[in-house]
């Protein structure tokens, strides 16, 4: 059974990728992993690898890099925000944004943030004259 078990993980280690001992390292990380079935390790990792795959090829056939011949960062972000199999990547890959176009969007929510205050001020004296 033992030289089995040998040769299958030879032969798993080519049909995955991804290295196996850090896929174990984040799979332990988690609190309510105690120990990690070496099945379990294996279909993890070409799990994560086919869906590596998926994405990056979703986000290449409907992105600009194609013109290019390139998968760019700009179509990865862009597949996280419109399709909906990735949304849940969207905080991961959030959309690039100017530094310049950042510090205006930081400076009109301030602003709006002081006229949100000041609003809420008001709604608070209705309520105590209503009171």
């Amino acid at each position: 059974a033992e030289m089995a078990a040998a040769r299958l993980s030879g032969s798993e280690n080519r049909l995955v990728s991804l290295p196996l001992s850090r896929i174990r390292v984040i799979m332990k990380s988690s609190p309510e992993v105690s120990s990690i079935n070496q099945d379990a390790l294996f279909l993890t990792a070409k799990a994560t690898e086919l869906f590596v795959q998926y994405l990056a090829t979703y986000s290449y056939k409907h992105g600009r890099g194609k013109e290019k011949n390139a998968l760019t960062y700009t179509d990865l972000s862009h597949t996280a925000e419109e399709c909906e199999t990735f949304q849940f990547l969207a905080d991961i890959l959030p959309k690039k944004i100017l530094a310049s176009k950042y510090l205006k969007m930081l400076e009109k929510e301030k602003r709006d943030g002081e006229v949100r205050e000041d609003d809420d001020e008001g709604e608070e004296e209705e309520d105590e004259d209503e009171a």
